[in-house]
């Protein structure tokens, strides 16, 4: 990031503009890094930035404070034009801590800004972030340029007229960074001024005095003596098709896609979950939705949660639940039975690290082996995958429709990089979305419950207490002809392929496989599915800028497989597939399509760089 001469009166001269920044806000897990981030990525979607966020939540819950596993981060990529990744490198490293200098400073890039709180560097905090000497004093900096400021003193003199408590006034250091932020980057503080006085309307003082922060860093920014090296910059508003705009994570996405999916099929949602990181937020977004027909159920566990879903889906509403990984596992004998009596059902996954408890804040991509195949008997099911935070909203939809209209569960995956990562999101028009009404069966002439539709297999639904079509079911298997209990083996293995045979149809009823970017043969073709798309992409327009055949082709509908998968694969010279996982996504192609792609695997609870991918694939290139 280029900086510029300052004037006589300390203060720049010119703003200098730049095409992109990346940030990366890091502290202890009381410093308030979240809502920073959050509060510099509100002021950036409202000045028209194209945007992405990658928050970085430490695993421990309660770790000691100052040390390494406390460190939480939030970084936020905005730019002038299209963006779909946080930045492989932050161009501007905020440390408030020494351990979160020790943590993060090998991710910012040779000649950035790094901004410490010295006030923070005591001989304590540097023995527990195992420093053995101050690194602002032994030259280990030397490649960056710092401005080092006690962020911690001055922060206390902005507040001490408010009255507050040592702690209160030392929580608030952080609106002072974010006022200094602001400044340096050009950010308008009127988003945020107004998001203190909501929040803390029943405590005016803490507001006021937040605010009183918030100001003093951005004056200091103004009025302080800068160092030749530090600038001022902004980054011009982005190029954005028209249309109105929110900024939304990939949990809130998901939930007003579910929300839009209910109304579509026009019936009413009930969500069953147990609190889980990363999928908690689902529960709480859609508790705000009660006005549009949703009832939300915290149960006292897993199983459950998942029961209590497929109870409201044989009364005739939609039945969803959401987990993680975990919460999958203890969920599948229930799911299992949805499978057995063929209703409707969504699983939203919002995958973590593992196995057991893993990684919890991390993300990963390894669950899409137990989505598949992770239950008990020949167990078919659809599994659909987001790729993106506002891609989630269109992924709910779809796997509402899809459950519906086959009488089957669904599973979405997600994870922790979608569903806390944020973007901006053009709110669609809902009269664009084409409804899919249930219909409920209600003619008791012929009636039983497994009779099915002879183009989709799906079987009757019918609400309990319907006159004429009261019927029971359950997880025995069903005789094809009648519905009721049979253990003959024939029936058996009728009634396995005819699940088996409505999930695969379900590939005649989506898009063909397309490629995202690129044409639809050549050189290379890199596969993805889930949080990897915005790598993915951006890796395949750097190959393309250097004169490489390559394309780019990601998977939504991971089962059945979308038609035309094999034909495109075997259109390309080489096939990479990246993921988050030891190589699930590859295995399933190599297995269905018969083909030789390469498997490159990240399981680091870490999102790929864009560099990985494109030195990887100019490595075998060359050695090829």
């Amino acid at each position: 990031m280029p900086s510029i001469t300052p004037s006589s009166e300390g203060a720049p001269s010119a703003r200098e503009d730049l095409d992109s920044v990346v940030i990366r806000f890091a502290g202890d897990s009381g410093d308030g890094m979240q809502l920073t981030g959050a509060q510099f990525t509100t002021a950036s979607a409202l000045m028209g930035n194209d945007l992405a966020t990658f928050p970085d939540f430490p695993a421990e819950i309660r770790a000691p404070a100052g040390t390494t596993y406390g460190v939480s981060g939030f970084q936020i990529h905005f730019a002038s034009y299209d963006i779909l990744t946080p930045g492989d490198q932050p161009d501007v490293l905020v440390a408030m801590n020494p351990a979160a200098l020790k943590v993060n400073i090998d991710t910012l890039r040779k000649g950035g800004l790094l901004v410490v709180n010295t006030g923070a560097f005591t001989k304590n905090n540097l023995a527990k972030a195992g420093y053995e000497s101050n690194p602002l004093e032994d030259d280990s900096l030397a490649a960056f340029r710092v401005l080092a400021l006690d962020i911690n003193r001055m922060t206390l003199a902005a507040v001490k007229d408010f009255s507050l408590g040592a702690k209160d006034a030392g929580r608030c250091k952080n609106m002072w960074t974010l006022g200094l932020m602001f400044w340096i980057f050009g950010r308008d503080r009127a988003s945020t001024i107004e998001w203190l006085k909501r929040k803390f309307k029943d405590r005016p003082e803490l507001a006021d005095a937040n605010i009183a922060a918030l100001n003093a860093g951005h004056i200091y920014g103004e009025s302080a003596e800068m160092p030749s090296h530090i600038g001022a910059y902004q980054v011009p508003k982005a190029d954005l098709p028209p249309g109105e705009y929110r900024n939304i994570d990939g949990n809130q996405a998901t939930a007003l896609g579910l929300v839009a999916g209910a109304k579509l099929a026009g019936i009413e949602l009930l969500y069953g979950s147990y609190p889980i990181t990363p999928a908690s937020s689902l529960l709480h977004n859609l508790a705000k939705l009660r006005h549009c027909g949703v009832t939300t159920f915290q149960a006292e566990d897993e199983i459950a949660a998942v029961a209590a879903a497929i109870g409201a889906s044989f009364g005739g509403k939609l039945g969803v639940t959401g987990t993680s990984g975990p919460g999958v596992a203890l969920k599948s004998e229930a799911i299992g039975l949805a499978i057995a009596a063929e209703l409707p059902l969504v699983v939203v996954d919002v995958q973590r690290g593992g196995p057991s408890t893993g990684l919890p804040t991390k993300t990963e991509q390894s669950d899409l082996f137990q989505a598949v195949w992770g239950r008990n008997g020949d167990s078919p099911l659809c599994v659909l995958a987001a790729a993106t935070p506002g891609d989630c909203f269109r992924m709910a939809i779809e796997a509402v429709r899809i459950a519906t209209k086959y009488m089957t569960p669904v599973i979405l995956l997600t994870d922790g990089y979608i569903a806390n990562g944020a973007e901006p999101w053009r709110i669609p028009s809902f009269a664009s979305y084409e409804p899919f009404p249930v219909r409920f069966h209600t003619d008791p002439e012929g009636f039983h419950p497994f009779a099915r539709d002879a183009r989709t297999l799906a079987r009757n639904w019918a609400i309990p207490g319907t006159p004429g079509v009261e019927h029971r079911i359950g997880g025995l298997e069903k005789n094809a002809a009648s519905g009721h209990i049979s253990y003959d083996p024939a029936n058996h293995d009728q009634m396995t392929h005819l699940r088996s045979d409505k999930v695969l149809g379900i590939a005649s009823d989506v898009p063909a496989a397309a490629v995202e970017l690129g044409e639809d043969r050549g050189e290379l073709l890199m596969v993805g599915w889930g949080s990897t798309y915005g790598s993915i992409s951006q890796a395949v327009r750097l190959l393309r800028a250097r004169g490489r055949k390559a394309s780019h082709l990601h998977l939504r509908n991971i089962w059945p497989l979308p038609p035309g998968v094999r034909e495109l694969v075997d259109r390309f010279d080489r096939v990479i597939v990246p993921e988050l996982n030891n190589g699930q996504l590859v295995r399933l192609l190599r297995a269905e399509l018969g083909c030789d792609a390469e498997s490159l695997t990240k399981v680091a609870g870490q999102p790929f760089r864009i560099q990985e991918l494109v030195d990887y694939a100019e490595a075998r290139r060359k050695a090829a």
